[in-house]
C-alpha cells in the first residue's frame, strides 16, 4: 500500500508541510503578522513542554478537573512508570508533541492548575515557618501558652506545659558562651503546632473542593 504524499509546497528549494510551523509562520508574514517569530515559536514550544513536565507533578484533585486528551493522560502515566533516562526524555518529548496539539483553553486551564499548586506549596511553607514562631513564642513567653489554647481547645495542656519546661532547660548551655541547645522536647513542640495548624488547612481545604464539587454538580 502506498504511502500517501504530504501536502505542502517549496520556498527556496526547501520542502515546508502544510500545517507546521514554518507553514504557519510563513503565512503570518504574508499576512503581514510578523509579530510572532520563529524564535517566538520556539520559545512558545519550549513552555509548552515544559508544561508537561508540570503536569506530572499536578495531584490527582487538580487533574481530574482538567478535561485532558486520554492520549496525553496516557502518555504522562507511561512517563511516570518509565526509569530509563533515554527513555523518559524520549518520552516527555513526546508528551510535549501532544500538548502543542492542545487548544489554547485546555493550556490556559492546565497553567491556572499548576497556579493552584503552586500557592498550596506556598501555603505549605507560610505554615512551616508560623509552626516556627509558635515554638519559638511557648518556649519563651508564658503569656503564649494561654494564646495557644484559644487556637487548640483541644491541646493537651499538661503535656505541652512540660515540653515547654523541659525545652526551657535543655536550652541552658553547659558552659557559659555556648550556644542553646535544642532537644527532643524543643522538635516535639514543634510537630504538635504543626499537626494542628496542617489539619485545619486540610479541613479547609476539604470544605473548599466540597463547595467546589457542588457547584459543578
Amino acid at each position: 500500500m502506498s504511502r500517501k504524499p504530504t501536502k505542502g509546497y517549496y520556498v527556496k528549494g526547501h520542502f515546508v508541510a502544510e500545517g507546521s510551523e514554518l507553514d504557519l509562520e510563513l503565512k503570518r508574514e504574508l499576512r503581514g503578522d510578523v509579530d510572532q517569530s520563529r524564535t517566538d515559536l520556539k520559545k512558545h514550544s519550549e513552555h509548552l513542554q515544559s508544561l508537561g513536565e508540570q503536569l506530572l507533578t499536578l495531584r490527582r484533585g487538580l487533574l481530574d478537573k482538567l478535561a485532558l486528551p486520554d492520549r496525553l493522560l496516557d502518555a504522562m502515566a507511561e512517563a511516570k512508570r518509565i526509569t530509563n533516562f533515554e527513555g523518559k526524555r524520549r518520552q516527555m518529548q513526546f508528551i510535549g508533541k501532544l500538548m502543542r496539539k492542545l487548544d489554547e483553553a485546555t493550556v490556559a486551564a492546565i497553567e491556572e492548575a499548576l497556579k493552584v499548586q503552586h500557592q498550596g506549596s506556598a501555603k505549605d511553607t507560610l505554615r512551616l515557618h508560623q509552626a516556627e514562631q509558635w515554638r519559638d513564642r511557648l518556649i519563651a513567653e508564658d503569656e503564649a501558652l494561654e494564646a495557644w489554647l484559644q487556637l487548640d481547645p483541644d491541646a493537651d495542656l499538661q503535656r505541652l506545659r512540660t515540653l515547654v519546661r523541659q525545652a526551657r532547660k535543655d536550652a541552658v548551655p553547659a558552659q557559659e558562651g555556648e550556644a542553646p541547645r535544642h532537644g527532643k522536647s524543643y522538635r516535639e513542640i514543634f510537630q504538635l503546632v504543626r499537626a494542628k495548624l496542617d489539619g485545619d488547612a486540610a479541613a479547609a481545604q476539604a470544605a473548599e473542593d466540597g463547595v467546589e464539587d457542588e457547584e459543578d454538580a
